[in-house]
Parts: structure tokens; sequence; C-alpha cells
């Protein structure tokens, strides 16, 4: 019987594979100062090349709506002069977090004399999916060297231009400053069989990481030879307790809702206490329209709010990524829970109390990868709770939850040492 050849696409995932798993065996071994340098080459190179990083992307820019992004996605394509320059920032900001790598994270003495430690290591090769971000590109980069993985990079067909742009940068940092070139590598096609390859590759490869719609996700999840760090849906709550302070509540909806709509860590829908409801739900939808954001409410909210639109089960599900919210209007703590738990993503879910017992009930009973008491679901995001930057925000339990930073890219193993100790 013949055995099938490769084709020309499979030969070329292999082999970037393979590259990939050369060179993080080598990257598992160079110092911090080495990876530190990179770093911040990468960050200078940025800054100092912005003008060449924003032509490209103009062009991934004006193909956009050809390609049949919303105006949340083209917000999320787009790499202006600010973003450019926090690129920069977070690779500086990764450089300056300790070392991960030989860490000891616990160790020990037995009775025979035997030291063990427990040492912090890199998982290996990272498969990163991931679309439309380009600023992702860097972030990944960033927190996989820096934990001493090599990262193989596969962007969506609408940032093409613009991640050959960055990538082009961080390959040019990496050869000034010692490290693997093959450790950071951007997989330079567009056509999806080439992540049914990749996919496959649990030899060379030791994680996935898909970061994108859920289609992606669950295709990445179902064919994935290796384990997948992942997260479906971002749909975020924020419970709005009979003991908000209004103010309060009204400014942080806001800014989890309106500062920019299309992430992962916008809020989707809000729950409310009925004791608050009606002295604070027309306010805040009357601010909201003036945004230009739907409400779409249950029989309650609707009561306060003539406007609302009807809303179905499937609302208080979605993830908008855009101007609509779902609103629910709820008599206790123990029902805003419930709801949350049934209908959110475990992403990031929040509530607004100046009541302590209901803030710890909270906190304890809803089943997310990050819980807000008092702040903006917006702060679910490795660089603003002190990560330096993440690849994703994962909402399994295993192997990482929450933001992935360079701690949840590792893995950790044993390593014991004797006087010549023989086992009785």
């Amino acid at each position: 019987m013949a055995i099938a050849q490769p084709t020309s696409l499979e030969a070329y995932c292999t082999e970037m594979a393979q590259r990939a798993h050369r060179a993080q065996t080598v990257l598992a071994g160079l110092r911090g100062d080495v990876k530190n340098a990179f770093l911040n080459a990468a960050a200078r190179l940025l800054r100092e090349h912005h003008a060449e990083l924003e032509a490209a992307n103009a062009q991934d820019v004006a193909r956009a709506p050809d390609s049949g992004l919303t105006a949340a996605e083209i917000d999320r394509l787009r790499l202006k002069p600010k973003t450019i320059a926090s690129m920069a920032k977070a690779l500086e900001e990764v450089a300056a977090l300790q070392e991960p790598i030989g860490e000891v994270i616990e160790s020990s003495q037995r009775p025979n004399g035997l030291e063990v430690l427990k040492v912090r290591v890199p998982l290996g090769v990272i498969f990163f999916i991931y679309e439309s971000r380009p600023n992702v590109t860097s972030d990944a980069a960033a927190i996989a060297i820096k934990s001493g993985n090599a990262v193989i990079l596969r962007g969506g067909k609408e940032a093409l231009e613009s991640n050959r742009a960055v990538a082009a940068l961080l390959t040019q940092a990496a050869r000034e400053t010692g490290v693997p070139e093959d450790a950071i590598q951007l997989v330079d096609t567009t056509d999806r069989a080439a992540v049914g390859h990749f996919l496959a590759l649990d030899q060379y490869i030791s994680v996935a990481i898909p970061r994108g719609g859920e289609g992606l996700i669950r295709r990445v999840a179902a064919e994935a030879k290796m384990p997948v760090i992942k997260h479906f849906t971002g749909n975020c709550h924020i419970y709005v307790d009979r003991s908000a302070d209004v103010d309060m509540a009204e400014a942080i909806t806001l800014n989890a809702k309106c500062q920019r709509m299309g992430v992962c860590n916008a809020v989707e829908s809000l729950v409310i206490h009925n004791e608050i409801a009606p002295r604070f739900l027309p306010r805040l939808c009357r601010t909201l329209a003036d945004r230009g954001v739907e409400v779409r409410g249950d029989t309650r909210c609707r009561h306060y709010v003539a406007t609302a639109v009807p809303a179905s089960d499937a609302d208080f599900f979605a993830e908008y990524l855009g101007p609509t919210l779902s609103v629910k209007v709820v008599d206790s703590l123990t029902e805003a829970i419930e709801h949350i738990n049934h209908y959110g993503s475990k992403h990031t879910d929040a509530i607004i109390t100046a009541d302590l017992a209901a803030a710890r009930q909270f906190v304890v009973a809803v089943d997310s990868s990050a819980v807000m008491v008092n702040a903006s679901t917006r702060f679910n995001d490795g660089g603003e709770i002190g990560l330096g930057a993440e690849i994703g925000i994962s909402t399994d339990k295993f192997h990482a939850r929450g933001p992935c930073g360079i701690k949840e890219l590792t893995s950790y193993k044993y390593i014991v040492y004797g006087e010549g100790q023989i086992r009785e």
C-alpha cells in the first residue's frame, strides 16, 4: 500500500513546527537578561518604525469593509499611534517582571537527606491562533519568550499585513539580541487548512491557544491533539445590588459597556435589584441611549423603561460585542447569582454594592475566571492586573484560568538532589 505524501502546505506547517521545537530547546536555557534585552529591543523597534506599522495596518483597514468586518471588529483591527505606544510599553512591562523560569516553587528535605525542589519550566511550543487584533502579536510573543516558550503565530487574514510588519520587527529584535529567530514565527498563509495541520502536530507543539470567535475556538478544541487553553465567549455581567451607590453604578456600567464595546471583557448584561431599579434604571437607560446603546429588558425592566426592547432567552446568553445590553431585574442577590451562573460564560462578572456581606457571597458563589467588586469588568486584562501582557483570558479551570501571563505559560518539574542515597 502506497504511503500518502505530505502536501506542500502540510510540509510547510511541519517544518515550521520542527524549527520552533528546536528553537525552544535553546530558548529554555537562555538567561533572563537575554530575553529582557529582546523585549526592550522589540519595544524600541516598534516605536522607531511606527510609520511603517501604520502604513501596513492601513492596507488591512482599507480591505476590512469588503471582508464583512463590523465597526467593532474594525476598531480592534486598527493600529493607532496610541495603540503602538501601548504595545511597546507592554513589552517593557513584561521585561520588568521577575524571571519565571527556574523559580523554586516549593522545596523540602526528606528524612534520608534528599533535597526535593519543585521548579518552574516552560510549556514548550505554543500554537496561538487569533483574529483581528495585530497588537496581540507582540503581546503573545512577549509573554511566550519571557516564559521560555517558542510561539507559532497564526493571525487572521484581515490583519495579515499588520501582523507581517509586527513580526518582522520581532524577528529583527531576536537577531539583534541572540534569541533564536525561529522561537517567533508567523504563519504566512491565509489557507484555513493550515490550522488543521498544526493541530495534528502534538509531537512538536505543546499547547494550542485560540483567541477569537466561538466558531474558531470550538474548531480548535475539537481538532487539537494537544491541550487547548480557551475561552468561548465573554458574556460579562454587572449586578447592581440594592445597597449600591447609584453614581458609582452608572459610572462603572458606562465604562464597562461603552469604553470599548468590541472586546471580551465589555459588559453585555446588567442584573439589577428591584429595590434600586425604579430610581436607577430610567436614569441609566437615558444615558445609554445617548451613547447609542439599545437596551433589551425583561418585563420589569420594560415597566421602568418604556423604550427597552423585549429580551429573549437568547439575548441573556448573547455576547453582543456592540451597542446592545440585556437587563434583568431580580428580587434578591441569590436570584442574581443564579441568573449569572446560568447565562454567563465564566469570563468576568461584577457586583456594585455597599454591603460587605453581599460582596463576599457574590465572589464566592459566582463561578467566573474574574469577579470584580465595585470595579469595571474592563479590568480583567493582563496589563491592568499586573501581568504585563496576556496571551488570552481562559474560562477553563485547567491548566490556567483568567488572564494568561508568563506564569500561566509554565509548568513545573521536580528536581531531586542526593548524596548517594538508594531506596531500601
